[in-house]
């Protein structure tokens, strides 16, 4: 398959994108009653399942497709901007050295050990980054964020949310079971679930045997991960297109415009001049976004692709989440 044209745009005009974009504000919908009759369920979860049915189901015409394709883009960079305002700095820095140093070293090197495993798997570069951003960073909004600025396959894109759902899934169940042998508990297990763990739904139900006060340590722990993304995939664009334009003779891009309006989000919200009733709004927007970008993203997984892949995709997600809960249970152990 073709590596996707990483900042490709549509051409489709505002007729041919409507089927499309109807279909996602369906899917939004339904994924949003499932949490409020489940809340334990995460409505991006139930959107990329929605999102993997329908794709894998002769029931989308292929006029949805252009609208489909715009939405995912637009919806997910517009997501990653207001995803900026559940984050602020003093929240973070809160946390003291310790714990900050912790998720340093959670991100940093679930990232670039995810990166060699890849490679020694046999997997391609393009899988491997992506799968290292969701498992290093914050699940299946960061492998989105992501495939816009690496070259990639549609299959990598698919294979590294299928991995992000599977191993969060199972991450909410082993991590309380792990709590006692491993000798956590409380708010040091509430630090463990947040660095260790995928999406931000996850974290929440993996410390909430816990009790109140992991929950809570677990959430900041977990944004002060998210507000990694946006250096790393800076950093990853800006080094990707100087290679592609060392081969290619083009000039580097500079760092995707959504990355800059996560980070102007974030100093907004760090003034505490937001009013609580517009971060929740903001956070509900966020939340609607993103579901919207993951169930277009998911209708893109087939599921034939998925298999041929293989088991190597499977151990490469098995060996990047116990990479991140080795890392994050040493830190906390040694730094506190």
């Amino acid at each position: 398959m073709t590596a996707t044209t990483v900042g490709s745009r549509s051409t489709a005009t505002p007729r041919q994108l409507w089927p499309g974009i109807t279909v996602v504000v369906l899917a939004v919908g339904l994924a949003w009653l499932a949490n409020l009759v489940a809340p334990a369920i995460s409505a991006l979860t139930v959107a990329i399942v929605l999102g993997v049915v329908v794709g894998n189901l002769p029931v989308l015409p292929a006029a949805t497709r252009p609208g489909l394709a715009w939405a995912t883009r637009r919806l997910l960079r517009v997501g990653v901007v207001f995803l900026g305002l559940q984050l602020a700095v003093p929240q973070v820095l809160g946390l003291g050295a310790g714990t900050l140093l912790t998720v340093l070293a959670t991100v940093v090197l679930t990232f670039a050990g995810t990166l060699l495993l890849g490679r020694a798997l046999g997997l391609s570069r393009g899988l491997s980054m992506l799968v290292g951003t969701g498992f290093a960073i914050c699940g299946a909004s960061a492998v989105a964020a992501m495939e816009g600025v690496v070259e990639r396959d549609e299959e990598d894109v698919a294979t590294a949310i299928a991995l992000v759902t599977l191993y969060g899934s199972l991450a909410i169940v082993a991590l309380p079971l792990l709590a006692g042998p491993v000798g956590l508990a409380g708010a040091d297990f509430g630090r463990w679930s947040g660095a260790s763990v995928h999406e931000v739904a996850q974290v929440v139900a993996a410390a909430s045997p816990a009790g109140a006060m992991a929950v809570a340590t677990a959430v900041v722990v977990k944004l002060s991960r998210v507000v990694l993304l946006a250096p790393l995939v800076a950093a990853v664009s800006m080094m990707e297109r100087r290679r592609r334009a060392a081969a290619e003779g083009g000039r580097p891009p500079l760092v995707p415009l959504f990355v800059l309006g996560f980070l102007a989000m974030v100093l907004v919200r760090s003034t505490g001049a937001v009013p609580d009733a517009a971060l929740d709004v903001a956070k509900t927007l966020t939340t609607l976004l993103l579901a919207g970008a993951l169930f277009g993203l998911g209708s893109g997984v087939r599921l034939a692709a998925l298999v041929r892949t293989g088991p190597r995709a499977l151990l490469l997600g098995l060996l990047s989440t116990l990479l991140a809960m080795a890392v994050s249970w040493s830190g906390i152990v040694l730094l506190g």
